[in-house]
């Protein structure tokens, strides 16, 4: 992000935004247990290009969320958050205080897709009310028609598919104007599906290389979810067209490296 400090020239950018409209693939860390703020510091030394705060799955408040959101932004890491409801008090609210984007869970028809849009966008494009002063913009108080063009441009919208009817309407959501991206959430879809963690069954390929069509379709981008422990399914649906891939969770990561440790240990000989 390049904020320059003459308030008349701020300037946010997008990089995440930035590399999806160059065809590049872009990357999420999960943030679900670490609170403090060093985890979006570590989220981009590793190389990720955003993190998403998870309030749909975790205890986090939103001072935490706020504060986690504002370091990412100084450093350049877009940050986002996925909402515990599709709601405009939650969408309007987790914006106002940081982040760059939000993740709408268990999205079914385009009319949600839309609610999700207007709660999100400052008019003409939405109804987010007005916040005064935004962190993304250093707190400067720039008129709305500086403010909102900005904002608007760089705020990203990212709804999941996690259901059957999510797929039966999914023309009518991709087409949204103002959704962004389409994350597909395998672990909600393969149970809702009724093949609860079948990740190679057909009726999930087939998911994918629907939603990924009409991605390309429509100019939207399709986001691959619920595969950390398949990269062999990432890269496959990555070579067909998904840009965006979320990667796994914090948690996930620390277990993982921790037992393969205790592992390692346990196994020398003496």
């Amino acid at each position: 992000m390049t904020i320059q400090n003459q308030p008349e020239n701020h300037l946010l950018k997008n990089n995440f935004l930035e590399k999806l409209k160059n065809n590049e693939l872009v990357s999420s860390m999960t943030v679900r247990m670490v609170k403090g703020i060093e985890i979006a510091q570590m989220a981009k030394t590793a190389g990720f290009d955003s993190i998403y705060i998870d309030l749909e799955h975790s205890s986090f408040s939103l001072e935490t969320t706020s504060q986690i959101c504002m370091a990412a932004l100084g450093i350049g890491l877009a940050p986002f958050v996925r909402v515990p409801a599709n709601t405009p008090e939650w969408i309007s609210r987790v914006l106002d205080i940081g982040a760059l984007g939000i993740i709408a869970p268990h999205i079914r028809t385009a009319k949600e897709a839309q609610q999700v849009v207007m709660a999100a966008k400052f008019p003409p494009f939405g109804e987010r009310s007005a916040a005064g002063a935004l962190p993304h913009l250093a707190y400067h108080s720039l008129p709305a028609t500086k403010s909102y063009p900005i904002m608007n441009a760089n705020t990203v919208v990212i709804v999941q598919f996690e259901s059957q009817q999510a797929l039966d309407n999914a023309e009518e959501i991709i087409s949204t104007p103002g959704i962004d991206v389409v994350l597909i959430g395998t672990n909600d879809l393969t149970a809702d599906m009724g093949i609860t963690g079948q990740y190679d069954h057909a009726r999930v390929d087939e998911a994918y290389r629907l939603t990924i069509n009409l991605c390309q379709k429509h100019g939207k981008w399709c986001g691959v979810g619920g595969l950390s422990s398949r990269p062999d399914l990432v890269e496959k649906y990555v070579k067909l067209g998904a840009r965006y891939v979320s990667a796994g969770t914090d948690m996930a990561f620390l277990m993982s490296i921790a037992a393969e440790k205790a592992k390692q240990i346990k196994q020398i000989q003496f």
